[in-house]
């Protein structure tokens, strides 16, 4: 785009030029009639984003203007696709009359379009925030503010622990990341396409402060509770200027902070969430999650609330009572069902209020809120004789606001327009003036000869008619023979050649009317709805207080209701230390599965920590440990779990090491990305975290793996972690013997008739064997190669026993007296092996072997 003298470009294209370097960053969609256009650059990257058609509209400043346009109409769909590409956009509108502007029509943006500030319906996931997140760090202080623009929702949080910042921006995983350009932004986020780097000023501790107290209309922020968070409040503060300029508004719904502990909650790191797959399953899409399982809310802020405490679930035992109490009632009273068809009523008030707030709320957006309103009333008469406190604490919070339901219910038609454009939607009789306007317009025909008639009975003129041309407008036309008998209020208007016009007072009072009637009536109704408007903003802290009372009962509905038809129990959450879970299941597998589930306990109490887990590939140990998570995680909601019983002591961490993948980006193997969430867990997990361990150092080879895998296990169980640690390195079943806290479990299997039966049951002590032959006939290797296999399996296994003995004796030679030991890595055999290799079966009678078999066992038991 040239940026030289604009004197040399026409007038239109230095208005352009002029607003455009105001808003150089972003695309500036210029409004001109009916259509959005682009131009130079933005021309050029919206064809080619948008696959839309590049132009050139004459010439400025003597040379041609790249030029690209989109009908203003259905703009939401192509802003849709430019934010999903991480772009802004400036909206410029025409906000004077081309019919009376001298020169260009005046234009001003009126607001910008980020992928963190969006508030539009069309371009919004309805079940998921849209956040906007800003980050500061003041020494060792790690500060960050998230707003959710579209519900109003404005948290702040602070941290000395980087990896807790981690967690928490992957938690919100925000659609836009404001970052103070002269700090260091992490590896993970440098190439995220919404990163916006702000000046440091931006940050100032005292403005942000000011801008905060202008905001919520206080003195301080003593109470929100973080009036000490140094370094959250300079991220808030950036956060409400960096909104409020893409908004041109003062956002009136962003009304408190809630600020956010995270040691409230039990913390979930990037990769651990991603292995869960809470939300977005290992491929990406939202299949085969545990929210797809969860989530059968009446309501988009319900499901958004859902999804925010499932990827938050607190510590705190006296707000999960709470929920536990309020999901008992409903399944106990049997409203989980009708408390979902009447919340379905209620839709997305969040979102509806917020649009009211920035004066964007469409016709229907009121429509929804007066059938909200509407439903209030019988909603709280279902509420009243409950009895749990969180349900008692929520009915008290639901305001009907009887007025202005009744106001919303006389003003808007039954099922308006999209949109207010071409009128139609304030209802007959809520308005006088407007309905006398519509009058005109719709009756004009019938007024006109009505008059007609009244003026020939009362002047007696047979000739007299009343017409009406462009050029004159209304007239009462009177012939030439009967002209001079005209009453005198009559005014002549126009001489024919054999006929006379004449106006009237009454008829002049109309023509106002009626030529202006449409206009006028179109702008009459705008600025009732503006009335309806200011209304709804006037009791704006009593709707965002219903909304937030809606949410939360959907949930709780939607908890009640999966428990009872998922067979789920309420877990007991106690204070003392352990994890017992009894018949727990997957919740996602378990809805997979045609087999009936196999279910599976857990014991693990002060004198059992950590699970060796053995078995064979396919058997259900990632299954297993899995669903030991997500129940954890479940009951730490305050839902009900998949299990008989389960009764669960404190966690302030899950963490997992469950599967790897290259990360090629950052040109780390398959093996460094395995090690450094090995060492994040090992860093970070105490005696209060459950953590899960998944085939750890096979990535590398069998004796560093195995020895990784043995230290690893060691510290974690010396930490005394509540820790599931699956392995295929057989040799670390004998942490059991080593460390009172270890046992052994195994997920069992059989063969029959040469096929591989998974049993996928939990059993006490290690595996027999590891199938791994069987698991890849499964898997469908040619069987030639299986059997090339089996040979090369014996040859090696042979090989080894002979190295085995050969190390034996060797060791006899030098140290006769040392008793027999084990070799971690060489894997000897035992005495007893041996005394069986010597062993000739065919020479011994019945009660010899009988004999043996006694000598035998005792040697293993001694």
């Amino acid at each position: 785009m040239p940026q030289d003298d604009f004197s040399k470009h026409t007038p239109m294209m230095r208005q352009y030029l002029k607003i455009k370097q105001e808003y150089s960053k972003t695309l500036l969609f210029y409004r001109m009639g009916d259509f959005y256009e682009l131009f130079y650059e933005d021309a050029r990257e919206a064809a080619r984003l948008l696959d839309i058609t590049l132009t050139q509209r004459g010439q400025s400043g003597g040379q041609p203007i790249p030029m690209a346009g989109i009908p203003y109409h259905s703009a939401e769909g192509y802003l849709a696709r430019l934010v999903k590409a991480g772009l802004s956009v400036a909206i410029c509108e025409q906000l004077g009359d081309p019919g009376t502007s001298k020169g260009p029509v005046e234009r001003q943006v009126v607001r910008i379009v980020t992928p963190g500030t969006l508030t539009d319906e069309a371009l919004l996931d309805e079940r998921r925030e849209n956040l906007l997140v800003a980050f500061y760090q003041q020494g060792e202080r790690l500060g960050w503010a998230s707003l959710d623009l579209a519900s109003g929702r404005f948290v702040v949080s602070e941290t000395r622990d980087e990896k807790e910042l981690e967690t928490a921006l992957a938690r919100l995983a925000p659609s836009e990341l404001l970052w103070d350009e002269m700090a260091e932004v992490p590896t993970a986020w440098q190439d995220f396409r919404g990163l916006r780097r702000l000046p440091p000023w931006q940050f100032d501790r005292e403005t942000a402060e000011r801008k905060l107290c202008e905001q919520f209309g206080v003195q301080d922020l003593r109470g929100f509770g973080c009036q000490e968070l140094d370094a959250a409040i300079a991220a808030a503060g950036a956060l409400l200027e960096y909104a409020r300029e893409t908004q041109k508004s003062a956002l009136p719904h962003l009304r408190s902070l809630v600020v956010e502990d995270e040691k409230e909650a039990i913390l979930i790191d990037a990769a651990s969430r991603r292995n869960l797959e809470l939300d977005t399953n290992l491929g990406g899409g939202s299949e085969h999650t545990l929210l797809s399982v969860l989530d059968a809310t009446a309501t988009p802020m319900g499901s958004r609330l859902l999804r925010r405490w499932l990827h938050r679930p607190l510590r705190d035992q006296r707000v999960l009572q709470a929920r536990q109490e309020a999901l008992q009632e409903l399944q106990q009273e049997s409203l989980e069902l009708d408390l979902a068809e009447r919340l379905k009523a209620i839709g997305d008030l969040e979102r509806i209020l917020s649009r009211v707030a920035l004066r964007s709320a469409r016709p229907r957006d009121l429509a929804r809120l007066r059938d909200a309103l509407l439903a209030l009333p019988d909603l709280k008469k279902v509420l009243t004789p409950l009895q749990a406190p969180l349900l008692q604490a929520l009915n008290q919070q639901l305001k009907t606001l009887p007025e202005l339901a009744q106001n919303l219910d006389q003003a808007i038609i039954d099922n308006p327009p999209v949109v207010l454009r071409d009128g139609g939607v304030i209802a007959a009789g809520y308005d006088e003036e407007l309905d006398e306007l519509r009058s005109l317009r719709e009756n004009a025909g019938g007024y006109l000869l009505e008059l007609e008639t009244r003026e020939k009975e009362r002047t007696g003129l047979s000739t007299l008619k009343v017409g009406y041309n462009r050029v004159h407008g209304y007239y009462i036309e009177i012939s030439r023979a009967q002209s001079d008998q005209a009453p005198v209020e009559y005014q002549r208007r126009q001489t024919l050649k054999n006929a006379e016009r004449f106006i009237t007072p009454e008829l002049k009072v109309f023509e106002d009317k009626a030529l202006s009637s449409q206009s006028r009536a179109l702008s009459r109704e705008k600025q009732l709805y503006e009335d309806l408007l200011d209304r709804l903003n006037e009791a704006l802290a009593d709707l965002q207080s219903n909304a937030s009372a809606l949410s939360q009962l959907d949930v709780l509905q939607n908890l009640a209701e999966r428990a009872m038809s998922q067979n789920w129990c309420l877990p007991v959450l106690s204070e003392d230390e352990g994890l017992q879970i009894t018949e727990g299941r997957h919740p996602v597998v378990e809805q997979v599965v045609t087999d009936p589930f196999v279910a599976n306990d857990l014991n693990f109490d002060p004198q059992t920590r950590m699970l060796v887990i053995t078995g064979p590939n396919m058997g259900g140990k990632s299954t297993y440990m899995r669903q030991i998570a997500l129940i954890t995680l479940l009951a730490y909601i305050g839902s009900g779990v998949p299990a008989s019983e389960a009764r669960l002591g404190p966690v302030d961490r899950i963490f997992t090491r469950i599967g790897a993948s290259d990360d090629l980006a950052s040109g780390r193997s398959t093996f460094m990305v395995e090690m450094t969430e090995t060492a994040n867990i090992l860093h970070n997990a105490t005696r209060q975290s459950l953590v899960l361990m998944d085939e750890v150092g096979r990535g590398t080879s069998t004796f560093d793996g195995l020895s990784l895998a043995w230290a690893s296990a060691e510290q974690l169980a010396e930490l005394g972690a509540w820790t599931l640690f699956a392995t295929h390195y057989f040799e670390l079943t004998s942490l059991a013997e080593d460390l009172e806290t270890v046992a052994n479990v195994h997920l069992s299997a059989s063969e029959y008739d040469q096929r591989l039966i998974f049993m996928h049951k939990v059993e006490p002590g290690p595996a027999s064997q590891s199938y791994g032959l069987q698991v890849a006939r499964l898997a469908g290797v040619p069987e030639t190669v299986i059997q090339r296999a089996r040979e090369r399996l014996t040859q090696l296994e042979k090989q080894e026993v002979q190295g085995q003995q050969q190390v034996v004796s060797e060791r006899a030679q030098t140290d006769e007296a040392s008793p027999w030991q084990p070799d971690m890595f060489a894997s000897q055999p035992h005495p007893v092996i041996e005394e069986l290799e010597k062993l000739a079966p065919d020479d011994l009678t019945p009660r010899q072997a009988l004999e043996w078999i006694y000598r035998l066992q005792e040697k293993l038991q001694g």
